[in-house]
């Protein structure tokens, strides 16, 4: 047994990730993370070797999650996988203990407050996202179901930052009913065969 973790390592990076998310990198404290995981600072330093690493891991297994239910949606088209994606993240869609707003998003804010290796791995989760959402467009595209000349990169930035408002302004108070009408005029910019895209 000597060298293995005495716990539960998902559910202490789980917590950790309630962290966080709840209160971001620079405002989340050892003390704070202890209490949370219900380690030890001699074990949160052990296992992890400070806080950076701890963030690390949070960010990561916070990453996959979001990334699975990303691609999880499915739909006939890449038009309604879009919409279909943009819908599966709006508010009330997590269970009610999970905090508001997005990790990824958060810690991109802080940029400046992160080490090397988290601005690194934070930028790297914005780019996995984003290209999730260029593979269905290309796909659309493929398929004949947007303009010829649609802009395949632009087109996947705008519908990427649509995600971030349906994920982070509830904190401006944008309500359920608010989100989604504003997916539907995300939608309306949807560039067809002889219609421009409307960004």
């Amino acid at each position: 047994m000597s060298g293995k973790p005495q716990f539960d390592e998902r559910a202490v990076i789980a917590a950790a990730v309630n962290v966080f998310w709840n209160h971001g990198y620079a405002a989340a404290s050892i003390s704070g993370l202890t209490e949370a995981t219900g380690l030890s600072r001699s074990s949160i330093y052990q296992r992890f070797e400070d806080k950076d690493g701890l963030f690390l891991e949070a960010l990561q297994a916070y990453t996959e999650v979001v990334l699975q239910r990303m691609n999880a949606v499915s739909a006939n088209t890449a038009r309604e996988k879009v919409e279909a994606l943009l819908r599966a993240f709006l508010p009330g869609e997590l269970a009610p203990k999970c905090p508001a707003g997005c990790l990824i998003a958060r810690s991109c804010a802080e940029a400046a407050e992160l080490s090397p290796a988290g601005r690194a791995a934070a930028l790297a989760a914005v780019t996995r996202q984003r290209e999730i959402l260029e593979r269905i467009l290309q796909e659309g595209a493929k398929a004949g179901e947007l303009a010829r000349d649609a802009e395949i990169d632009a087109l996947a930035w705008y519908y990427f930052g649509v995600l971030q408002a349906v994920t982070n302004f509830p904190h401006a108070g944008a309500s359920r009913d608010n989100l989604a009408r504003m997916i539907d005029v995300a939608m309306a910019a949807w560039p067809t065969n002889g219609t421009p895209a409307a960004l």
